[in-house]
């Protein structure tokens, strides 16, 4: 089986109709069919896309090492899609026809965290194990829930790094640690949500105060307001979550009011491109990421974190997210545990995966009894020149962070 390719099956909803494109692999019971309900389409269609992307580079990578062995049988996979449109509702649905219809017997999670926790009743009632990448919500491991393992740190840890780093140069901005201010402006729903709680949390574990506090409508693209308070106020640090629209709204509307903060931390930085697109605006913006090219993590399915770097930039044409990093690791995790379960039962996967203890190029992986990656932190990049750069924790750092951020 070394050296054989299996062609994925790509099926897409469009217009109401189904496309199919590739072969059909009901014939070939030398196939593990992996089924995936990501945003092609709609909000999410950009880290749909990405997430796509890293499912796919695993499993060519996978099958081009000769798929995974059971009870000394080869088998390679592939991946069944549908494109979820970005809602809840049409996520659900095509996940009960991956599993009812389909016979689909192991998932791979959508984009975002409001799409996961949709899906998470069907994947509980059928019994189905699901490994997902990108959704981060607490929430998600808080109901009990047995076939849900997901490779990322939870979006409450997103921004601990930046508060950490603002603490630690206090000094710096003229002040003690418990003097500083904080300003944070999180979209409304449940992946910023969680980001905020987290921030919160971390004001009170340091005795800091929060001056502002925004939640903000979905799709955020207008802080003005938020922006005018903070003229007033000058908190020492400004965090925001709003996925890549909020990403790419605040650097704009900061640089364009004029907006002077020594600290400004965001999520989806990389996803949203900005030190490609904004690069004079994003200067030394700090970013939360799941993961990094630069980092030492090693593996034995892609190499190193740059060797998968330079591998999806050569299959895509585009720098790595972590977003699709981290859902190449996912289907890493699947292959591992159908290698140790030696079993095609949905239930000795869901056990293998459960005892999972891997080293990979996205970081370490190992499950809690909630299904948590309790092995991987996350880093702080900071953009520099056009450019991510780690500068926490300080084990990865790559560079001191220029704190405070030069006014305009």
């Amino acid at each position: 089986m070394r050296g054989f390719v299996a062609s994925l099956s790509f099926v897409l909803l469009a217009c109401g109709a189904d496309i199919a494109v590739g072969a059909d692999d009901a014939a070939n019971d030398d196939v593990i069919t992996l089924g995936a309900a990501v945003s092609l389409t709609g909000k999410y269609a950009l880290n749909g896309a990405n997430t796509k992307n890293g499912y796919d580079l695993a499993v060519q990578q996978i099958n081009n090492k000769g798929g995974v062995k059971i009870g000394g049988k080869s088998y390679v996979f592939e991946v069944r899609y549908y494109d979820d449109e970005s809602t809840p509702a049409r996520g659900t649905e095509l996940v009960e026809r991956l599993i009812q219809q389909d016979g689909v017997k192991y998932i791979l999670g959508p984009y975002s965290s409001g799409l996961t926790k949709a899906i998470l009743p069907i994947i509980e009632r059928y019994k189905v194990p699901m490994v997902e990448a990108n959704g981060a919500a607490r929430e998600l491991f808080t109901k009990g829930y047995r076939y849900i393992f997901a490779v990322l740190s939870t979006s409450d840890q997103y921004l601990t790094p930046a508060i950490n780093l603002a603490v630690q140069n206090a000094e710096k901005l003229g002040k003690k640690p418990s003097e500083l201010t904080v300003a944070i402006a999180t979209e409304n729903d449940p992946f910023a949500q969680d980001v905020r709680a987290g921030v919160l949390a971390d004001l009170q574990r340091f005795g800091m105060n929060c001056s502002i506090d925004d939640q903000l409508p979905p799709e955020l693209n207008d802080m003005t307001v938020t922006l005018a308070k903070m003229k007033a106020l000058q908190p020492d640090v400004l965090v925001v979550s709003g996925h890549e629209k909020g990403a790419l709204t605040a650097v704009t509307q900061i640089e364009a009011l004029r907006v002077n903060v020594p600290v400004v931390a965001l999520t989806h930085c990389d996803s949203a491109q900005l030190a490609k697109k904004l690069k004079k605006a994003s200067q030394h913006v700090f970013c939360a990421q799941q993961w990094h090219r630069s980092l030492g993590h090693k593996g034995a399915l892609f190499g190193s974190a740059a060797d998968f770097a330079k591998r999806f930039e050569a299959a895509y044409g585009y720098e790595a997210p972590y977003q699709a990093a981290q859902s190449a690791a996912a289907v890493y995790v699947f292959a591992d545990a159908f290698s140790r379960a030696e079993s095609l039962d949905s239930e000795a996967v869901r056990d293998a995966i459960s005892a999972t203890n891997l080293k990979t190029f996205y970081g370490p992986i190992k499950f809690d009894q909630t299904g948590k990656n309790i092995a991987k932190p996350m880093v702080l990049t900071q953009i520099i020149d056009g450019e991510y750069v780690v500068v926490a924790p300080k084990k990865w750092a790559t560079a001191e962070p220029v704190i405070p951020r030069p006014k305009y």
